[in-house]
Formats: C-alpha cells, sequence, structure tokens
C-alpha cells in the first residue's frame, strides 16, 4: 500500500512538472531580453478552454502540441478542411480563413484594438475567421465550424476506449472466465466497481427495476470516470469541465427520467397532497423541479471538475507571482506552492471517482422517483437519500 502511494506521488509530482514547464518558459521568456508579464486569469482561461490543438509545452517560442483536424463551411466556399498545423499556431492565415490567437493579435495590433460600444475585443480569441478581399479578419462573413477540437477528440477517445474495455471484458465473461472461473487482469479491477454500482447505486434507488437501467447507470459512469481521470493527464483536455459537455449528460438524464415518470408522478406535480390553499404555491414549485435536478447534476459535474484544475494552476502562478515581486521571495515559497499543487492533484484522482459516483447516483435517485409515486420511497428497497457534494 505504502509503495502504490509513493507512486502515486511520483506520478503526481512528475505531471506537475510537466505543467509547470511552459510557465517556467513563458516566465523566462526563452531567454529575451524583455519578460512577459504573466496573466494568471487568461493562462487558466486558456487552460481549461477548448482549442484546436493539444498544447504541452513552450520551448522558446516554439510551442510542442499536437494539431487537430478543422473543418469549416461557408455559404460562398462551401466545405474546407485542413490541419490547424496549417495556421501555425495562428501567425499566418490559410485557405482565406485566420485562426485568432494570442500570437496573431501580437502581430496584429490593429486587430485587438477594435472594440464595440461597451469596451469588449470584437474578435474573440482561439476562433477561426474569413478573410475579406483585403486580407483581414471579417465580422460579417458566417463560417460555421465543424472541427475537430481537443475536447471533441478526447471525447472520441474516451468513447472508444470505453467500447474496447467493455467489449474485452465481456468476451472474457462470454467464455466463462469470471463466471466458471476466477477473473483474470483487468476483468478482476472492473468487476467491484459494476458490482458496486449495480448494488449500491442500483439496486438502492431503483428496486426492482435496476437491471432496466444499470446499463444506462454503468454507461455514464465509467464514460464520466475516463474522462475525469484524462484531464489529469498534463497537456489533455479537461472535458467534464466544460458546460457543454456536462450540459448533454444532464439533458440525457433529463430524457431518461422524463421517460420513466408515471401518472403517480404528474399526480403528485399537479395535484401535490397538501391543503387546497397551498397548491397553487406548490405547483409553480413542483413544476419547477422537474427542471432543477437535471439543471443541478449539469452545475455539480462541471464547477467539481473545473475546480481542481483551476486550483492547481493558481498555486503554480502564485510562485511566480511571488517571483516578480521579490526572486527569492518566489524560489523560497515555490516548494510550498509545489507541494499544495500536487496535494490537489491527488485530491483530484478521488474526485475523479468522487463526481463519477454523484452522477451516477443522483440519476438513479431522479428516476427512481419518477416512477415511485413521485417523491416516496418507502417502497423501494434499500433507498438511501444521495450525499449532495
Amino acid at each position: 500500500m505504502l509503495v502504490r502511494s509513493v507512486k502515486s506521488l511520483l506520478v503526481a509530482v512528475f505531471s506537475l512538472s510537466i505543467v509547470i514547464s511552459p510557465l517556467l518558459v513563458k516566465a523566462e521568456g526563452g531567454g529575451a531580453p524583455k519578460e512577459e508579464k504573466l496573466n494568471p486569469a487568461k493562462l487558466i482561461i486558456e487552460h481549461v478552454s477548448d482549442g484546436h490543438e493539444f498544447h504541452f509545452v513552450t520551448i522558446g517560442n516554439n510551442p510542442v502540441s499536437i494539431s487537430l483536424p478543422v473543418i469549416l463551411y461557408s455559404p460562398e466556399k462551401g466545405f474546407t478542411a485542413f490541419m490547424s498545423s496549417a495556421f501555425h499556431h495562428g501567425t499566418e492565415a490559410h485557405e482565406g480563413y485566420v485562426w485568432i490567437t494570442e500570437e496573431y493579435m501580437k502581430e496584429h495590433p490593429e486587430v485587438e484594438e477594435q472594440k464595440d460600444e461597451q469596451g469588449k475585443e470584437l474578435f474573440k480569441n482561439d476562433k477561426i475567421y474569413a478573410l475579406d478581399a483585403e486580407g483581414k479578419p471579417s465580422l460579417t462573413a458566417t463560417v460555421y465550424d465543424f472541427s475537430l477540437t481537443r475536447n471533441t477528440t478526447q471525447m472520441l477517445i474516451s468513447v472508444i476506449l470505453l467500447i474496447w474495455v467493455m467489449s474485452s471484458i465481456a468476451k472474457k465473461y462470454k467464455k466463462g472466465i469470471g463466471e466458471t472461473s476466477a477473473p483474470k487482469g483487468f476483468q478482476n479491477a472492473l468487476e467491484p466497481i459494476i458490482t458496486f454500482v449495480r448494488d449500491d447505486v442500483g439496486k438502492a434507488n431503483l428496486g426492482h427495476s435496476y437491471e432496466k437501467y444499470t446499463p444506462f447507470l454503468l454507461s455514464v459512469f465509467f464514460f464520466i470516470l475516463i474522462n475525469n481521470l484524462i484531464g489529469l493527464i498534463p497537456g489533455s483536455a479537461n472535458v467534464t469541465g466544460n458546460i457543454g459537455f456536462t450540459a448533454m449528460l444532464g439533458i440525457v438524464a433529463f430524457l431518461v427520467i422524463m421517460f420513466s415518470t408515471n401518472k403517480h408522478y404528474w399526480g403528485h406535480i399537479f395535484n401535490p397532497p397538501v391543503p387546497g390553499g397551498v397548491k397553487p404555491i406548490l405547483i409553480p414549485v413542483e413544476i419547477l423541479g422537474i427542471f432543477t435536478k437535471p439543471f443541478a447534476l449539469i452545475i455539480r459535474l462541471f464547477a467539481n471538475m473545473i475546480s481542481g484544475h483551476v486550483i492547481i494552476l493558481a498555486f503554480i502562478c502564485l510562485i511566480f507571482i511571488f517571483g516578480a515581486m521579490n526572486t527569492a521571495l518566489g524560489w523560497g515559497t515555490s516548494p510550498f506552492f509545489i507541494l499544495l499543487a500536487v496535494f490537489i492533484y491527488v485530491i483530484e484522482i478521488l474526485v475523479a471517482f468522487l463526481q463519477a459516483y454523484i452522477f451516477a447516483n443522483l440519476a438513479a435517485v431522479f428516476i427512481g422517483q419518477a416512477f415511485e409515486n413521485g417523491h416516496d420511497h418507502e417502497d423501494v428497497p434499500g433507498h438511501h437519500d444521495p450525499v449532495v457534494i
């Protein structure tokens, strides 16, 4: 157990060193005579937002990254596809399009200076625009972006990984491994998790109907878990920290809940068992509750998964903030902030499992409420109130 803990700590330290590397390069400016000021807010937003490449480190002025396919459509040009590397990280245009990045803004300050009446920049960072006849980015030209961005690519990788892992385990069960003999390999590690979701999430909240919803609960649990764990790898995308991703999961859960309702559920919503004078007040609250349940799933997963990344980067940025004030202070406080970042990183591994469980468990609770007479759970064997984190 101690060896495993040490290994986990070493992995966390190594991962954080990779995360810190680009910050060190940016802070030092690659040996340039004039150092560039560190902008913690912009750095954190860039890390947790989507993009057209997987960026790992910047060596001098040369970023090390993996380019992703760019697929665009405009009514004038039709479909256009190429790799994001054709933009040279936003410094060059390609086939009548330009990728607005921080590098592009530096080389074209006139674009950054264009602002609306409220003082906001007209051209958004990390967005692709069509060029006009003068070779300048156009705000009026319509461009539909179907690119495989960082979040989309990583989500597809997670889907492939999930299907591959579960298919390989299913083949072993078909051969009798795990039934007539003990589970082997990775199957042995996943079987307790599958059993846990089935018994402590499905059976506990859905009673005799658990078999009908177990495939959904297992798919949601492992899909979130895989994306959570991959998101902890330096240079990867924080998919579950994207509100669009969690919103789609919430919508899917909402549809499953709605298709599981019965007349008792809707009778409780529109005719709650309360005195007549209270019904006009309670009915709107019950109707609102239909939508607040999936909304809670969406916000809880999003907030918990993005907060860990923000906290880790905030601790790392503090090293350079203190270093900007005083070099000795920066070096003196760096071990403390690195240890804090490593601690949060280790906690994030636990949170990855915990948030996958909470989403699946709350989804099961809401589904159980949909077909078990509204809010009555006495008939559901082993039902317990969800833990809210």
